[in-house]
């Protein structure tokens, strides 16, 4: 008994190390441009969308708006503080829809991370998370755009500005530090799953459960990601691993879409802004959006 756990000790520890060469570089990398984003660009990023205001076209704003949702470095919890301030500045609701669903999914340290799964699947992900917020806030305008408020910002005010040390150098390492605390334990327990995933679960039932039946694949996907998905940066060697073993595109894509958007500290702060209405209708778009995207990316690719 004992020689049969070391042995897959070995095993599980021989993919580990396998998986942490391949994508320790790009952890790293991530957490220093999305540093280098938050220290030196964010009030910058943030200004822009501020300067908008009420005024321009709503579908150009759109756009915009999704555009910089998603180079935005923060979090949920630090991005609907600073959508309450852009609201307080005159920003539409549309353009505000926008800017925080694409900051939901995405940001520059997980475009980095990103790379990690191939070029055609971190263009996959760039677009779809930017049409995302584009779609959000379209909607917005066309169906809600004659309710006074579509978001309750009275609760929240603007965070705190942690990134205040005089001097830059130390500013960045500050923030570069918390970046590892952030990320550093869900990156390993990502990789570690991915090695179990390597070791104990067959290829075929990668490929049956978000490949073979590429529709019922992506409803998977759509599905799992509900659950599963807990830090950007852990779920990119499971599905790194998920596609060499099977996933198509379309359900990885619906994956990276759901995932983020219905993660469960995410969802905490958009009740409170959304009610229960329209945070309903926020879980039905997500669903929709991915499984519409995945079957979609499917017959393209």
């Amino acid at each position: 008994m004992a020689e049969i756990i070391a042995r897959e000790f070995t095993y599980v520890g021989y993919y580990f190390l396998v998986q942490l060469r391949q994508i320790f570089l790009y952890w790293v990398l991530g957490m220093v441009i999305g540093s280098i984003v938050s220290v030196f660009f964010k009030d910058k990023i943030h200004g822009l969308m501020r300067n908008m205001k009420g005024n321009g076209s709503s579908f150009i704003g759109i756009v915009a708006a999704s555009f910089l949702g998603v180079l935005s470095p923060l979090c949920m919890y630090g991005t609907i503080p600073i959508a309450a301030s852009f609201s307080k500045c005159g920003v539409k609701d549309e353009w505000l829809a926008s800017f925080m669903m694409s900051s939901i999914l995405l940001n520059p340290q997980l475009i980095v991370y990103s790379m990690a799964l191939g070029l055609k699947v971190l263009l996959i992900r760039i677009i779809t998370c930017f049409l995302c917020g584009v779609a959000a806030g379209v909607i917005i305008k066309l169906f809600f755009g004659k309710e006074k408020h579509f978001f309750e910002f009275k609760s929240f005010d603007e965070p705190k500005n942690r990134d205040t040390d005089p001097n830059l150098l130390i500013r960045f390492l500050k923030n570069l530090w918390r970046n590892l605390k952030a990320t550093g334990l869900y990156f390993l327990i990502g990789i570690l799953l991915s090695a179990i995933f390597q070791r104990y679960v067959p290829k075929e039932a990668v490929t049956f459960m978000f490949g073979g039946n590429e529709a019922w694949g992506v409803l998977m996907a759509s599905t799992v990601g509900v659950p599963l998905y807990v830090c950007g940066g852990g779920t990119i060697p499971i599905l790194q691993q998920w596609l060499a073993n099977g996933m198509s595109l379309g359900s990885a894509a619906a994956f990276m879409i759901t995932g983020p958007a219905t993660k469960i500290t995410n969802l905490g702060a958009l009740k409170v802004v959304l009610g229960i209405k329209h945070f309903l209708l926020y879980w039905a778009y997500v669903i929709l959006f991915s499984c519409i995207t995945g079957i979609l990316i499917n017959l393209i690719f």
